[in-house]
């Protein structure tokens, strides 16, 4: 059970990974929220238009997800479940799963605002889990798994897109120097406790240049709908913060493997230069007119573009999957060079 599919991307000697897991936001939710009684949802078409026969799961995106892609590209399986997925067999467990939730964000308050499940909820969906996992494979194996897998992490966008600046609400008791260290300091608090349960390998998604995502173009960057540099900016300063807390961090974890993984570049590069990686559209999703739909703003009613390959987002705030494996690529070999 414990591979699926070739995997195409060779480890280095006596290197396996078993299983893959993520926490965080959107971009790796792979179905929790259908469970969940917030807004933030996306089980329904069109979404989920490329994946498994057009039948929308939870995913914010028209296909697969990072979790799914990089699952694949290890060769542990073709789609990483929702932990709450209420289909979830016990064979499932050992090659992982998410316990992230859209909406989600390293501020608690970010997921209360939208009923989200925080991450600190997720925390204890995990050892929850964990006992799932020991008890179906036993002790030995399961701490071997829990050891050796890659863990995904990637929250942030919500916190400075939504909380911050959107909605303002942190706005009236922070200045953004404030706020990035309050995200940070709870980034960092959430890494120390999942390798308290056993995580060792821990890839750090970096927060997106969101001033750029068509919905922030569409809500901050005027009437010609440029990039919000002052979103932009705010996302720089919270990923040297959070860089150099991971470096901190992996000199006192001991073997421990945490990567930061620098997603502002590549994404922002994909938008400037969409057609140096063959996309056409990068200013609006492939969703509605692409200005502002995003879950349910983007519906069956909406309609699509007519290629969706075409477009580095999917809806106003998400990246198709083509995008994904774009970025996946660049993810993957940093974090296989991390364990050489």
């Amino acid at each position: 059970m414990m591979s699926c599919c070739e995997g195409r991307v060779n480890l280095p000697p006596n290197v396996t990974v078993p299983a893959v897991y993520a926490f965080g936001d959107s971009i790796v939710d792979q179905g929790a929220n259908n469970h969940v009684a917030t807004l933030v949802k996306c089980n329904f078409p069109p979404y989920g238009k490329d994946l498994n026969g057009a039948v929308p799961t939870g995913r914010f995106s028209n296909g697969k997800t990072p979790p799914d892609i990089i699952a694949e590209e290890l060769g542990v399986k073709e789609l990483i479940p929702a932990y709450l997925d209420p289909n979830l067999k016990p064979q499932d467990l050992p090659t992982g799963v998410s316990f992230a939730s859209g909406g989600c964000g390293f501020d608690p308050q970010t997921a209360q605002i939208v009923s989200a499940i925080s991450l600190s909820d997720q925390l204890k969906h995990f050892k929850e889990y964990i006992g799932k996992l020991k008890a179906a494979v036993g002790e030995e194996k399961g701490n071997f798994i829990l050891a050796n897998s890659l863990y995904l992490v990637v929250a942030g966008s919500d916190d400075l897109a939504n909380t911050y600046f959107t909605i303002g609400l942190r706005r009236k008791q922070y200045d953004i120097a404030s706020y990035t260290d309050l995200m940070v300091s709870s980034a960092s608090n959430f890494i120390q406790e999942l390798y308290k349960l056993g995580a060792r390998r821990i890839a750090v998604f970096g927060t997106p240049p969101i001033g750029c995502l068509p919905a922030q173009r569409t809500l901050a960057g005027g009437i010609a709908r440029m990039c919000s540099e002052e979103e932009n900016q705010a996302a720089q300063m919270v990923n040297e913060k959070l860089s150099l807390e991971l470096a901190s961090l992996a000199k006192s974890l001991p073997q421990s493997k945490l990567v930061y993984v620098n997603i502002y570049d590549p994404l922002l590069d994909l938008i400037q230069q969409p057609q140096n990686h063959g996309f056409e559209v990068s200013d609006k999703g492939c969703c509605g007119t692409g200005n502002i739909e995003v879950v349910i703003l983007c519906n069956k009613l909406s309609g699509t573009c007519s290629d969706d390959s075409k477009y580095v987002f999917w809806d106003s705030y998400h990246p198709t999957e083509r995008a994904y494996r774009a970025l996946v690529d660049l993810v993957l070999h940093k974090y296989i060079k991390s364990l050489e």
